[in-house]
Order: structure tokens, then sequence, then C-alpha cells
């Protein structure tokens, strides 16, 4: 891939977005072991945004706290006194206990030090959901509405899916929603998507192994887009007409006499003729009026049309703050559901780790290419509560796997030793080191082969 085919532009807006919504998490996080740590008198020597081997960014000590922002993006730590963590501090651990270390304090209190970070994400994942809810409408694009019918990508149309279909449901489940469909396929593991077609209801085979390939074919777009006339929004100033001009309102209908009615077509059509000028017809408050317009080497003619939403109409819900707290629980639990059910898919073959794993590059590439403060919320959340699952999974170096030793000295009364902690932290991140390496790797195996 070259360099310069990269939309730097975007690419920067994305990152600052990455940068900011992953600081927020990690700092967040980190706070939830820093506080209860000091609340249970324990010595916190250092508190990092980010890892720093070698060298950091910034540091700054204030009391007995080393703060800092290392170099390496990976995620963030508090070094408690008197705790086996990333840090490998077995020199520490070679000396007495003492009173403001971790390792003095009761079991109970070092349960809730290690969970803190976990517990702070959901919480803060709520918090972000019910403000969502209720800062920002609810827009749906109602089934009922798409009056054109879909146009169906390669994919869709290679399972009998046709151009003007009307898609309503999956496996005898209505939907009433049209955009979480492509997830509802993938993660309900659909048998069967159901359509309209010429008034009848048909029922289209899911073959195994689909869900593969719609993951796959991600990068591309959605299986299916809903159809729509090609209405002008606005004309931009840079478009070159030598004939005519085209007006907020027209209704695009030929292209160089080659004649269309959706969107999906004219788009096929204008990609022969980039580098030209080319004759388009429009509807114009019921005449039909000829523009001679350039079709620049990008296949754009200067002009945005209206989106579909806008043409088919959407609906649209407004949330009180009360209204937004249950919306706002809902959410949370729903987007902790779906991520399990993806787990559990790439455990049992059902989705390949090559088209799902990636690193921060993967994630970065998830925020659009420009702000938008809803998206950027909408993910921050979602990675919010990932990374609670993620650090609670009972894996040595993580949260959960110095809660569930914790747990086991609770309940049998004998604490694992010293040796034993260090050499299951050494595993634990040896193992995660591995994964973060594969799927780094991957995301570069991915943009190289672009």
């Amino acid at each position: 891939m070259s360099l310069l085919a990269i939309d730097w532009a975007s690419t920067g807006i994305k990152a600052g977005q990455f940068i900011l919504s992953f600081s927020i998490l990690v700092v967040l996080h980190e706070l939830g072991h820093f506080i209860p740590a000091r609340i249970f008198k324990c010595r916190v020597e250092k508190f990092y945004l980010f890892f720093n081997p070698w060298f950091s960014l910034w540091k700054k000590k204030i009391g007995e706290t080393e703060y800092g922002i290392g170099w390496v993006p990976f995620g963030g730590f508090v070094k408690i006194a008197g705790m086996i963590d990333e840090s490998m501090d077995k020199e520490q651990m070679k000396l007495p206990p003492q009173p403001y270390e971790f390792r003095s304090k009761p079991a109970w209190q070092r349960l809730i030090i290690m969970t803190g970070g976990v517990i702070v994400n959901i919480l803060l994942a709520i918090v972000i959901f019910i403000g969502i809810t209720w800062v920002w409408d609810e827009e749906n694009l109602p089934v009922k509405n798409l009056k054109y019918g879909v146009y169906a990508d390669s994919l869709a149309k290679s399972i009998g899916i046709r151009d003007g279909d009307v898609v309503v449901g999956y496996d005898g489940k209505k939907i009433e929603n049209f955009a979480p469909l492509e997830k509802q396929i993938i993660l309900k593991e659909a048998k069967t998507i159901d359509v309209v077609r010429d008034g009848q209801e048909m029922h289209i085979a899911v073959p195994d192994g689909f869900g593969k390939k719609v993951t796959k074919n991600k990068n591309m777009g959605n299986l299916v887009f809903p159809r729509y006339p090609v209405i002008i929004d606005s004309v931009s100033s840079i478009a070159v007409f030598s004939e005519g001009r085209l007006q907020p309102g027209d209704q695009l209908v030929s292209i160089n006499d080659q004649p269309f009615q959706f969107y999906d077509e004219f788009d096929r059509l204008k990609k022969q003729y980039k580098g030209t000028t080319v004759n388009v017809k429009a509807l114009r408050n019921g005449d039909t009026v000829l523009v001679k317009v350039l079709d620049n080497k990008d296949g754009k003619l200067g002009f945005q049309s209206k989106a579909p939403g806008d043409i088919l109409g959407v609906q649209v819900k407004k949330y009180t703050l009360l209204e937004a707290i249950p919306t706002g629980f809902t959410r949370c639990w729903e987007t902790l559901q779906n991520y399990i059910i993806g787990l559990k898919q790439l455990f049992n073959g059902k989705q390949d780790a090559n088209d799902s794993l990636g690193s921060v590059i993967s994630i970065g590439n998830t925020f659009p290419g420009v702000w938008d403060w809803e998206k950027f919320w909408t993910l921050t959340g979602i990675f919010s509560i990932i990374l609670a699952f993620m650090n609670i999974l009972p894996i040595p170096a993580l949260d959960g796997g110095h809660a569930l030793f914790t747990l086991y000295e609770m309940i049998t009364g004998r604490k694992p030793g010293d040796k034993f902690m260090e050499y299951a932290q050494l595993a634990g991140m040896i193992l995660l080191l591995g994964l973060m390496a594969y799927a780094l790797g991957l995301d570069f195996w991915r943009l190289f082969k672009k």
C-alpha cells in the first residue's frame, strides 16, 4: 500500500479520537485501582497512562507517587508497593512485608483493589450509554419505510437476495429497524433471511459459514443497503458545469442517456465516465432539465445527495433523563452479550480469528474520519465494556487472575506463595504479549496486502 494513497487528514482525526478515548478508559480504569489502594493506606509508587519501558514521555512525582505518560500505547498501570505485577519488582518482594504494602492487607481489601478497575469501566459504560440516550435522539430506519426495497451486494446475491427485495426478518422473526440486520445475522447465526419479493414473502436459506464471509466482507460494506432515488441535497462550489447547473432538490434520472432509478445504479454508471464531461438529466419542479458536468477523476460530480433516511423517513425517539437510565443499562448489557457471543464464535470456529482480531490499528480504524461526538462516545462505551470483560478473565497478569488467587486464599485460608505468583505473572504476561503481537501482525498484514 502506498503512503501517498493514505488520507492523512482522516487518519489523523481517527488517531485523535482513539487516543482520547483510550486515555479516558485507561486513566479511569487505573483510578479504580488507585483510589481503593489509597483508602486502604497502600503506597502507590507509580500511576501511568501507557507503558514506559526505558523512558517516559512525561513524569512528575507528587508525594509518594510518580505520575507519568509512557510511550507504548497498549494500556497503563499503577504500581502498588508489595504487589507482584507487570513491573516484576522481585527485589521488593524479598524484603519483609511492610504495613503500607499490598501483600500486608487483608484479602478482602486486596480483592476490592484488584476489581476496582473493572467496576469503574462497567459504571463508566453505563453512564456513557445513559448520556448518549438522553443527549442524542434515537433514529431508526423502519423496515416498513423501505418502499424501494434494498440493493444487495455480491455476497447477498450469492445466497439469492435480489435488488428490490424488502428484508423483513430472519428465522421467522420480524424486525422493525433495518440498521442492525447484518449484526443480527452474524450474532444470532440466522438460518434464513426473510424477504418480501413481488408481494410474496420468501425465506432465503443462509448456508453454513456465511457469518465468516460476512465478517471478511465487512470492509466492503453491508450485505444490503436501502434503495433510494438520487436527490441532490447540496452542490459543491468546486463542481464544474459546462451547461446548466444542478440544484438542491433535483432528482437525477439518467447519465449520458443511460436511465437509472436508484443511487446504486447511478453509482455504477458514473464510474464508467471518470475524468470526462457527462450529460445528466434531472427532474426539477415537474420538468426535465439537461446539465453538462465534469465527472472528476474520483468519479464524483460535485454534489451531495440526500441520505436514505432523509428520503425514506426515519423514526425518531426522544428520551428524558429518567427514561434514558434503564435504556442505558439495557444497552450496556446487550453490548456485553454481543461481545461474549462473538468470542464464543471465535472459539467454536464460526468466525475466523484472522478476520476478527485486531490491535490498536483496527480499534483506531473503527472511529470515523470526521469528528463525531455521538460515535466517539458510543465506541468509548463499547470499549469500556470490552476492557472490563477482558480484565476480569482469570488469566495471570490480568485483574481477574489476581482476583482468582485472592478468592482462593479467602476460601481455603492458604495464600499462594510469592514464587508461584511471580511465575504465574510471567506466564500471563508472555501469553498477553504473544496475543498482542499476533493481533498487531494481522493488522500490518491487512494494511500491506491492500
